[in-house]
């Protein structure tokens, strides 16, 4: 029950829902065929009967024109194609991801080789990547050597990725966004 809800609230969520047969309630519309010709302006009632008599469904599809569109379809089966290509739409899309890597004053050449090649995976497969280091106590005296630090680290990885704005300086913290080159 409660997967059959989901599945219908997400549904519902992607496709906007079009109004159908009796719920149309213009006096006259002007319908398109099964196959997109032009069959003319029609009352209401006659246009259904044209979808009565096709075995269809009809839809409306603009309501704001005057006369409103109508069309003749199956609309289940244009229901059901509408959420397929939205779900493919949707799967197709690449997200990035802002992933951080932390530094500080103190750090070891061995520790910044290694952090270097985490933000190459990192930038290798497309995501951003936010480097931070945190000044603590007294090394807030030394600010600029840690925008140093930060920049040297950026300066390794600028085969891979590039800043759009310099290291700030934002409180104890210094940062930069490092984006991923394509």
């Amino acid at each position: 029950m409660f997967c059959q809800n989901f599945l219908l609230k997400e549904i519902t969520t992607i496709f906007k829902e079009l109004l159908i047969n009796d719920q149309i309630t213009a006096k006259e519309v002007r319908l398109i065929g099964e196959n997109g010709e032009q069959l003319g302006v029609l009352s209401k009632s006659a246009a259904q009967d044209e979808a009565d008599k096709a075995g269809l469904d009809l839809v409306l599809m603009s309501p704001n024109a005057v006369p409103p569109v109508c069309k003749l379809m199956d609309y289940g089966k244009y229901k059901f194609d509408m959420v397929k290509k939205e779900k493919e739409i949707r799967k197709n899309q690449k997200i990035s991801e802002i992933k951080e890597i932390q530094l500080s004053m103190r750090i070891d050449e061995y520790h910044i080789s290694f952090k270097l090649k985490n933000a190459q995976k990192i930038l290798q497969d497309g995501d951003k990547v936010k480097v931070s280091l945190r000044m603590r106590g007294r090394e807030q005296a030394y600010s600029k050597n840690a925008v140093e630090i930060v920049k040297k680290f950026v300066n390794d990885l600028s085969e891979y990725g590039f800043i759009d704005k310099e290291p700030m300086i934002m409180g104890k913290n210094v940062f930069v966004v490092i984006n991923p080159k394509k």
